[in-house]
Formats: structure tokens, sequence, C-alpha cells
């Protein structure tokens, strides 16, 4: 009777228990099964926009942003604002958003006024301001700090990092005013469009045999000739190329997705 007794009140912890997580295909081309959601308040963390964003992903992912949350508050930053993740079973995010597909890219703003605590409601209309110049060829140094430059270390040294994206201006930034070690400069790259957030990407976790993986970032710590290529491209900007189809999903992925 009291096995019973005790195997009747483990029955609701057996059904809440989430699957294992699985991840199939690319960033830009895949899924994830198992996804968990990321708490719309951790230490160090609030997030922005949930009618807009997606705050699904692999249990790596959470685990270095919640990392990252209490790096920051270790270090003396307010709480940092998280955007989309992926979706619960990942494939394409609404609105076109590309990539964060498997779980494992999530989008940090750099906005690093202070930020109170609020209602989930009251994020909605946030916009974090860019933190580079108009003409985008450097910060606007009436909002860059040195806190900035600890922030993006403490992001790029977190476990599992395959890299982070920003925009080529705050890259080249962090080239002139990061000291000491800068190895982890490597995992910093340049990309349009991320000028007010960085876009963090996790590598495959060793057992996800489906998950696919790029090319490691070169070698290097990325402030040299590849970066000037970024600034000749607003100069001298080249024609616009046709738009690119949407890559195949994994037929795994159909299935998961119900397409």
């Amino acid at each position: 009777m009291r096995r019973t007794l005790l195997l009747l009140a483990l029955l609701p912890l057996c059904a809440a228990a989430p699957p294992a997580a699985e991840i199939i295909g690319r960033p830009d081309a895949g899924c994830i099964i198992g996804a968990r959601r990321l708490p719309d308040d951790a230490p160090g963390l609030q997030t922005i926009r949930a009618s807009r964003s997606a705050f699904w992903g692999a249990p790596e992912l959470l685990a270095a942003l919640l990392e990252l949350g209490r790096r920051a508050h270790a270090a003396g930053l307010p709480d940092l604002y998280v955007g989309d993740l992926s979706a619960p079973h990942g494939g394409p995010l609404a609105g076109g958003h590309v990539g964060h597909e498997i779980g494992l890219e999530a989008d940090v703003w750099l906005d690093l006024a202070p930020h109170p605590l609020l209602p989930v409601a009251a994020r909605e209309a946030l916009e974090p301001p860019s933190l580079v110049r108009a003409d985008g060829h450097d910060v606007d140094p009436a909002r860059w700090t040195a806190a900035h430059v600890t922030l993006l270390r403490l992001a790029a040294t977190l476990p599992g990092v395959d890299r982070i994206f920003v925009h080529p201006a705050i890259k080249r930034r962090l080239c002139l005013d990061a000291t000491g070690d800068r190895s982890w400069l490597r995992l910093i790259r340049p990309w349009w469009g991320h000028s007010s957030h960085m876009h963090i990407r996790l590598r495959c976790p060793a057992d996800q045999p489906r998950c696919a993986e790029g090319a490691p970032p070169p070698p290097g710590d990325g402030c040299d000739a590849t970066l000037d290529w970024w600034f000749d491209q607003i100069d001298h900007p080249a024609p616009p190329a046709a738009p690119a189809g949407r890559p195949v999903l994994p037929a795994a992925c159909r299935a998961v997705l119900g397409e």
C-alpha cells in the first residue's frame, strides 16, 4: 500500500518531465524537440517584447544565458534584456528573423542603462537604442562605455560559445578598447543589423549527432584587414543581390513542425 501511494505521488512529477532535447539541422534550417522556455525574470535577466519574441531553447542555451545574467550581476551591470531565442519547436521565426531555428541562439540587448524590474506587459514597448553612429563607422561615444567591453567579454567566455555577432563598428571599437587577454575577441564577429544587440550562438552539444555545425571562426582576433572590408561596403556598397531562397528543412523537421 505504501509503495502504491509513493508511485501515485510521483506520477505528476513523471508526467511533467520534458522530453530530452534533440537538435536537428543548422541555425538557418532546423528544429528542436524538447526545448525549454527561459524564465521571464532571472537574476540579471529580463525578457522583453513577448508578443514579438520567442524564448525557447536547448538546455545548454538556457544555462548559458542564466550564467551570463549571474556574471553580469556580479560585475555590477544592470539587468540584461533578452529577445529572440527560438520558437517552441524551432524552425523559422515569425517576422522573417533569420537563424534561431535550433535553440542554440539568443539575442541579448546591449543597452546598459539601469533597468528596474518591470512587469512583463510593461516591457512590450521597449526599444533599446543603437550603440552605433548613424554613418555606421564607429560607436556612439555618448552610449559606448567600458561596461560594454566587460559584457561582451563575459558573453564570449561562456561555455560552448561558437561566435557572437555584433555590428562591425562595435567589433572595431572592441579591437581598440580590449586589454589583457584578447583571445575572446576571436569569437566576436561582425555582421550587419546588430547595432543594438549581440547575437549569441552556441556550438552543437556533443550528444547531438543531428545538429549541423558550421566552420569555426578563423584564427586570430579578427582585428585585421578582414574587418576593414565591412567599412568598405559602407562607403562603396555592392549592387543588391537577388534574394536567396529559404534553405530546405531536414525531413525530420518537416514532421516536427507539421509542414
